[in-house]
């Protein structure tokens, strides 16, 4: 995924899926001048978010995943 992509998911009023090593989650915030991208797990919301490459996310009928 490109880091413009990401954007308009954290900002869409949906909440839309992205896939993280074949694990659903949400955006949360994207950091654009670092390419990374804050994500918060689909299954359990309340856990701990994570910072990841952007590049390592895709859109789940999106072929463009790791």
């Amino acid at each position: 995924m490109n880091v413009e992509r990401a954007k308009e998911i954290a900002g869409s009023e949906n909440m839309i899926d992205v896939l993280y090593y074949g694990t659903s989650f949400y955006i949360d915030q994207v950091d654009e001048t670092a390419g990374t991208a804050r994500i918060y797990s689909r299954e359990n919301p309340d856990d701990e978010k994570q910072t990841v490459p952007v590049d390592a996310l895709s859109e789940p009928d999106s072929t463009d995943s790791i």
